[in-house]
């Protein structure tokens, strides 16, 4: 009886040990990394519909229209991105990669299209959106996916060429997207553009100093633009100025840490926010984390963060298992691109910066943001099923439930891509051409002729050439009638 008492209690001891090894466990599995990622698509997903629906059906419902209005619009678009999520699984990444410069132009015309008057639909005084029916579509959203892509191809199929051959045409087409993003104006998507293309370089392979100093050289554009408007330099003036005009240009910053602070360690309940009653602007798209924060508390914000630091650790773990030099680089500049933006929404919620207007992924209402972000969520869920041990497994017949579920091809062995080949520079390409016998830097063997005498065999007098180096001396006998012995 107490041997068995004392084997529960000792369980029960190292019960978080056992856990943890469980936990350890299921990471190794060969498609931990693909559960991971469909997972934390899926949980931000939801929560964002229901902190919508909880943040918009107010003010939805004072102006005269459906409390629901605002939630239906997001389904919808939660609804294509599933679908999108779906077709990335599926989509082979041959295909992908020999698709992604026509469909990068394609989206760089749109946002050409969009700034002309007529067909760009103009809301909140930004001309950013095409109207199709009851859904609106951002462009800007669409090219950071197309530059992640299009920008992992490129320096995949460049591996060790020269840094002119990195640069461009890269640098110049992030350009002139953050061009055509400003001119719309969209500051907060030209930062988002910015971050991608910085990512890009760095996984590229771009030396440290030329990197720091583009990098530089973008603060200074983006602090340029800031405080060239009239609404930019306010918001920058509010976040020096915290104490400054309460009611104007940082009221909406003191009522989100209003918000923060009232929704305490276990917040006030869902459903039961006091800032969504038109006391926080914009409450359910950039300031929908502090809503989170009152209704669910500390809680409720930390299982946001952690949520967002799983999903950092899965996207480095994929990366750096993937054996496709385009995963990599694809990979590590969508999970810095996602998790850039989502801490830059949450640092001007709490106040460590200047207000934006970037959205929280997934989370934040916005259809196009919503629907582009799950497609890329699928790409990285894609990659993780590139893994060589996933791949192992999968064409071993050890899919699970979801791949089962979901009917997704059985991924392939990784070939080298056609474009994929280290390229070399022209004066390595010289150096390391084999150059013709005449001009070897090394002279060729002297041949030896071996002494012959009347007599020799036909063997040894054929013999074209004898090797330079030194052979061992052994007398020659002579018989009497002259031949060698």
């Amino acid at each position: 009886m107490r041997n068995r008492v004392g084997r529960r209690g000792g369980r029960n001891a190292a019960q978080p040990g056992w856990a943890g090894e469980r936990f350890g466990a299921w990471l190794a599995r060969p498609l931990a990394s693909f559960h991971l990622i469909v997972t934390i698509a899926t949980l931000l997903t939801v929560l964002g519909l229901v902190m919508v629906l909880s943040a918009s059906s107010v003010e939805a419902y004072a102006g005269g229209g459906s409390a629901y209005a605002l939630f239906i619009q997001q389904a919808m678009f939660a609804g294509l991105g599933a679908i999108a999520f779906y077709i990335a699984l599926r989509l082979p990444l041959r295909l992908l990669r020999q698709w992604s410069f026509p469909i990068f132009s394609i989206s760089v015309l749109a946002l050409v299209l969009v700034l002309i008057p007529g067909i760009g639909a103009i809301h909140g005084g930004a001309r950013r959106w095409f109207d199709i029916g009851p859904l609106s579509i951002q462009p800007s959203e669409v090219v950071k996916v197309t530059l992640v892509v299009w920008g992992a191809h490129l320096l995949a199929s460049r591996r060790g060429a020269q840094l002119k051959d990195i640069l461009v045409p890269l640098v110049p087409a992030g350009l002139l997207v953050c061009l055509l993003v400003v001119l719309e104006p969209n500051l907060s998507t030209t930062i988002a553009l910015g971050i991608v293309l910085m990512a890009l370089l760095w996984f590229g392979g771009l030396p440290v100093r030329l990197f720091v100093g583009i990098m530089v050289t973008g603060v200074v554009a983006a602090s340029v633009l800031a405080l060239s408007a009239g609404y930019r330099s306010d918001r920058v003036r509010a976040f020096f100025n915290p104490g400054d005009d309460p009611q104007g240009v940082n009221y909406q910053a003191r009522q989100a840490k209003y918000s923060l602070a009232d929704g305490g360690i276990w917040g006030r309940g869902l459903g039961q926010s006091r800032a969504k009653w038109s006391y926080l602007p914009n409450s359910h798209n950039d300031f929908i984390f502090a809503i989170i924060g009152e209704e669910l508390g500390f809680l409720g914000c930390m299982l946001v963060l952690a949520l967002f630091a799983l999903f950092v650790y899965a996207g480095i773990r994929i990366a750096l298992r993937s054996v496709d030099p385009f995963l990599r680089l694809l990979t590590a500049t969508a999970t810095t691109w996602i998790t850039a933006q989502a801490l830059i929404n949450i640092g001007y919620v709490v106040g460590l910066l200047p207000v934006t207007g970037l959205q929280l992924p997934l989370v934040s209402a916005g259809g196009s943001s919503l629907a582009i972000t799950l497609f890329m969520f699928g790409i990285i869920a894609s990659a993780a099923r590139h893994e060589p041990e996933a791949v192992s497994a999968l064409q071993a017949g050890q899919d699970g439930r979801v791949s089962r579920m979901l009917r997704l091809p059985v991924p392939e062995v990784y070939t080298p891509f056609k474009a994929d080949a280290p390229r070399r520079s022209a004066s390595k390409a010289r150096a390391e051409r084999p150059r013709p016998a005449a001009r070897r830097e090394s002279p060729a063997p002297r041949r030896r002729r071996a002494p012959q005498s009347r007599g020799t065999s036909s063997l040894r007098s054929t013999r074209a050439w004898e090797p330079t180096y030194p052979m061992p001396h052994r007398p020659v006998k002579r018989r009497a009638g002259g031949g060698d012995a």
